[in-house]
């Protein structure tokens, strides 16, 4: 397992889902890990469980003031040094095209493309100064059409391609922009995403296995090792790495 001694991450909505995959992997390997969201007490769970390896910043990502406050965080976490950037956080909106609003379409590029962007811009410097990387989540939605999911799919279209603008673009200055394009994974989002409870929301995904080439949904700390790789993949940058068990294949085990 690649060691993460000595390595400062920042991850934003780190409090649940896949943000919290990669907290506990990057921390269970020696990473100094930030973790970021908007609910105080996800949050203090997930670092009182990891310990005092992972420090805690409440704040909203589409917030200018706020996301100054993680980079700085971070940084100081860190030991005046900053690695990694994983762009987590997001919001999902559900429904179809004939009741959605601009305002709702405007929050959810706000959440997963603009906020990314502005994050990167800020920690510019202090991951030129590690030859660090910046990590978007994508997701199998830019390559499959899913009802219902069009403002999501959209963004996550933009985060693919942004991802290979910014390498072309900060590749100069040493810093590597990839990204991890999961398939049908449990998490949190789901739910918020009007899947209903838990129990319901997995049931839910779970009709999707076969649908997957592997047969199953997958598991957070699956979408995690692939964001660790390409923390540490030093020849890889503008990368789409898809990490989906074959949803996008278009295929069914049915």
């Amino acid at each position: 397992m690649t060691s993460f001694q000595g390595h400062s991450v920042l991850i934003t909505g780190g409090g649940s889902g896949l943000g919290e995959g990669a907290a506990r992997h990057f921390a269970a390997r020696g990473a100094q890990v930030t973790i970021t969201g908007r609910r105080h007490e996800a949050l203090a769970r997930v670092a009182s469980e990891i310990g005092e390896q992972c420090c805690v910043v409440v704040g909203d990502v589409t917030v200018a003031e706020d996301r100054g406050r993680m980079i700085a965080e971070a940084i100081r976490h860190g030991d005046g040094q900053l690695h990694t950037l994983v762009n987590n956080a997001g919001n999902m909106y559900r429904g179809p095209l004939a009741d959605l609003d601009e305002q709702q379409l405007l929050n959810v590029f706000h959440s997963n493309v603009i906020a990314g962007m502005m994050l990167a811009q800020g920690a510019l410097d202090a991951l030129e100064r590690t030859s660090g990387a910046v990590i978007f989540i994508g997701s199998v939605h830019s390559q499959r059409a899913f009802p219902g999911a069009s403002p999501y799919a959209a963004t996550k279209g933009a985060v693919e391609t942004l991802t290979g603008v910014l390498a072309a673009e900060l590749g100069p200055r040493g810093v590597r922009v990839s990204c991890v394009r999961p398939g049908a994974v449990f998490t949190q989002i789901n739910q918020r995403a009007g899947l209903g409870d838990d129990a319901t929301a997995l049931a839910r995904l779970e009709g999707l296995a076969s649908a997957h080439a592997l047969g199953r949904i997958g598991t957070v700390e699956e979408i995690a090792e692939a964001i660790a790789y390409l923390a540490t993949a030093q020849w890889t940058t503008g990368a789409v790495l898809t990490v989906d068990g074959g949803l996008s294949l278009g295929v069914t085990n049915a």
